[in-house]
């Protein structure tokens, strides 16, 4: 997949680097400031449950 993609990025060498550059901060932005924050209260990675029922194990 990334083969294709630099393939089919115009421009040379330098001009590819810089957009796969861009193509991946653009990809990090939207992920962090859409996808994340619509996923977060969904997921609840923070919101961990301890119930005092199971006797902690003795060692």
């Amino acid at each position: 997949m990334y083969a294709w993609i630099w393939r089919n990025l115009p421009g040379s060498r330098p001009v590819r680097a810089a957009l796969a550059l861009v193509l991946v901060l653009a990809v990090g932005i939207v992920l962090w400031y859409l996808v994340f924050p619509w996923l977060e209260p969904k997921v609840q990675f923070d919101h961990g449950v301890v119930d005092g029922t199971t006797p902690a194990p003795k060692g």
